[in-house]
């Protein structure tokens, strides 16, 4: 195991370019850490930069505090799982396994090379599927082939670059429950690149997001949802994503598309002197208010668009005309998130038992408690709470450290059965 630190990192092309631009992270002896962002913000060159496949332009990487800048990709001991597997397809499963073994010529007998492919791949469940090659198994047989091949090097981390996305929706649910147990099981640390934020929601010990070669903000995924730092953190965090409505302001009270809302001093201080903010409200914390399930707060009437009946959850879809003075910034952002620039309107996260119809006037309610408010023009979050985000951020890791002494202790008692 080890941990992994990147101080002030940066990589440059030819154009000069910043594809990674002053990045700096601490990852911790068996954490998790996802990179994450919208397609073409770094993630994949961060990665290639840790393994070594890409030069660092200007700063430090170290592992366990030793500079390796100038280290080649053999010498980092590293293992990275590629998103097209890279299996040998003239080898079989125990060969494509094996092969990181046999490569480092004189070092491990053939006992050894049998004892350690064997062993993980009883822990993937590959043991029927020792002597088949990589054209005849599934896509999830050959991801885990690939993960096997990483977990018999003893590499000091793993390093995937979005190794999911070539499966189908349902493996990869199933894959992703695979990659969380294996890497509690070995408590090995872990750097997982990926533009799914439901894996990185469900995977991470902690999310590093990343936006044009910068970093936004890197968290525990419960303080991305709940306390994020900005607009782009805040609307890239959560499926189907943050509602933004812009607001007028008017002293403690801001002035929404379908109500006003009245705001405490400390708030209304942070806004005083602006024309309009934007008010971001998550899809599933806006109510039915024929249900009478409690919530008290802002209550509105609006005309339902379209709704989505799943079953235990249905959506309704409420659209509105955006003030022309965030309307560009609106925009920016969708374009940031890789929108395709569809009218504005709210998600409304349903309870199963609403009996919205789509065509009709309907009323909702939400808590304002739980609303963020956002500066349009520097996209800061005005009402993160700082106290919070660092409750949660020790929450988190008091959760990590323990299921990895969870995982340790299952190993050891297995290993003594």
């Amino acid at each position: 195991m080890a941990e992994i630190t990147l101080k002030n990192l940066v990589k440059k092309y030819g154009d000069g370019f910043p594809a990674v631009n002053d990045i700096s992270l601490d990852i911790a002896d068996g954490e998790f850490m996802i990179l994450v962002g919208p397609s073409g913000c770094g993630k994949s060159t961060l990665l290639r930069m840790i393994v070594g496949l890409e030069d660092i332009t200007s700063g430090d990487m170290l592992i366990d505090g030793k500079r390796v800048n100038e280290l080649a990709p053999r010498d980092r001991n590293l293992s990275m799982v590629f998103q097209n597997y890279a299996l040998y397809p003239h080898l079989s499963v125990f060969e494509n396994i094996a092969f990181p073994l046999r490569l480092a010529k004189g070092h491990h007998s053939e006992e050894e090379i049998t004892s350690k492919v064997n062993a993980a791949s009883d822990m993937l469940e590959l043991n029927e599927h020792l002597e088949r090659k990589p054209a005849n198994l599934s896509g999830g047989q050959r991801q885990r082939v690939a993960m096997g091949r990483a977990i018999v090097r003893d590499a000091d981390a793993f390093l995937f670059d979005e190794p999911l996305s070539n499966l189908d929706a349902k493996l990869r649910g199933q894959m992703r429950t695979e990659i969380s147990r294996m890497q509690r099981r070995l408590g090995t640390t872990t750097v997982y690149v990926t533009h799914d934020q439901t894996e990185a929601m469900t995977l991470g010990d902690r999310v590093a997001v990343l936006k044009k070669g910068l970093l936004q903000q890197c968290a525990s995924p419960r303080e991305l949802y709940d306390q994020p730092v900005n607009l782009f953190v805040a609307g890239f965090i959560g499926s189907p994503p943050m509602n933004f409505l812009p607001a007028q302001v008017d002293g403690a009270t801001l002035r929404l598309p379908f109500c006003d809302v009245e705001i405490g001093a400390d708030l209304a201080a942070k806004v005083e002197g602006k024309d309009i903010v934007i008010v971001g409200i998550r899809p599933e914390h806006i109510k039915d208010a024929s249900l009478d399930d409690g919530v008290q707060g802002a209550a509105f009437t609006a005309p339902v668009d379209v709704t989505e009946w799943l079953g235990n959850e249905q959506y309704a879809y409420i659209p509105f005309d955006a003030d022309p003075a965030v309307r560009a910034k609106l925009d920016e952002l969708d374009r940031d998130l890789d929108g395709e620039g569809m009218r504005t309107q709210i998600v409304v996260n349903l309870d199963a038992r609403s009996r919205i119809r789509e065509g009709d006037d309907e009323s909702f309610v939400f808590d304002p408690a739980l609303m963020h408010v956002f500066d349009p023009e520097s996209g800061d979050c005005l009402t993160r709470d700082e106290a919070k985000a660092k409750a949660i951020a020790e929450e988190s890791e008091a959760d990590r450290r323990r299921g990895l002494e969870r995982a340790k202790a299952r190993e050891s008692k297995n290993a003594t059965t």
